[in-house]
């Protein structure tokens, strides 16, 4: 698989067996992926950053190279309890986060949870709170019948994203590396889970977990804890709402705003994305020597 030359490793957890990437030595970088990517995202941080920090990056269950069970909740919840469980089975007491999409929340979810265990955060394309903000073309995969048959019959969810969430055109191979998991209505399950556990209202199941973990995003500020937020503009459903709800939220934040990226950050803004987070996780080390 094109820039994907790492070895893969398991976990069970209470409904499957759970992938990851654990590479390199030292301090501790976990990276939380999204919908519907996997591990294979950070593909080129992992690359750069294992040189001099051991990087973790799971596979959600029901992603990438994970256990795809059929009758699973795949909940905000669950997918906390998940990394939770990882990060102690591997004697992680330490660590510093970077999400994306989903992987927001689930970290969020985590680090709102333990604060002590969090170094640093950095935060790319992303929400972990309430917003009623949400484009026509996922709420139409929420739709009864017909979004499960788009999502997980036409896989048009994992496809869409290919041209939806970028800006510039990706190479096939590529594209082929992100569908790769996904290849079948039963590998899709997780992609339309994450659909419908968006909770846009008070009755939704994941509604209360999101508002826990939104109340305590304050807890983060008063910890000090240093934040990066690395931002595409061009994001058709995390757009400019969600970055200015982030900067009011945390207003000593190291911000870098792309005008011309979208969701992808990672994608649209290879090779100047990477060096800044670099030097964020280089400088914070160098400060505590």
């Amino acid at each position: 698989m094109l820039d994907y030359p790492f070895a893969s490793h398991y976990i069970t957890v209470p409904d499957g067996r759970l992938h990851y990437l654990d590479e390199g030595e030292g301090p501790v970088i976990t990276m939380l992926h999204g919908n519907p990517t996997w591990s294979y995202y950070f593909r080129h941080l992992v690359a750069l950053l294992s040189k001099k920090f051991r990087v973790i990056v799971p596979d959600h269950l029901g992603c990438g190279l994970s256990d795809k069970p059929a009758d699973y909740g795949y909940t905000l919840k669950q997918h906390i309890e998940n990394l939770s469980l990882l990060l102690d089975s591997l004697g992680v007491n330490s660590t510093s986060l970077v999400v994306h999409d989903w992987g927001g929340a689930i970290g969020m979810g985590y680090a709102t949870r333990s604060t002590e265990r969090i170094e640093k955060l950095v935060i790319l394309n992303t929400a972990a709170f309430h917003s009623n903000r949400i484009p026509l073309r996922i709420r139409i995969c929420r739709w009864p019948f017909l979004g499960k048959f788009l999502v997980c019959g036409l896989n048009g969810f994992a496809r869409a994203a290919l041209f939806m969430a970028v800006e510039k055109k990706l190479d096939k191979r590529i594209e082929a590396a992100y569908l790769a998991p996904y290849n079948s209505w039963h590998n899709r399950a997780a992609i339309y889970g994450f659909v419908k556990d968006i909770p846009l209202k008070k009755t939704h199941r994941s509604y209360r977990t999101l508002s826990d973990i939104e109340d305590r995003l304050a807890a983060i500020r008063e910890a000090k804890i240093p934040i990066l937020i690395v931002w595409g503009g061009k994001d058709f459903c995390f757009n400019d709402h969600f970055y200015a709800e982030w900067c009011r939220r945390f207003p000593d934040a190291d911000r870098h705003y792309f005008e011309t990226c979208g969701h992808y950050i990672l994608e649209d803004g290879r090779g100047l994305v990477e060096p800044l987070i670099e030097d964020f996780f280089f400088q914070m080390q160098e400060k505590k020597k």
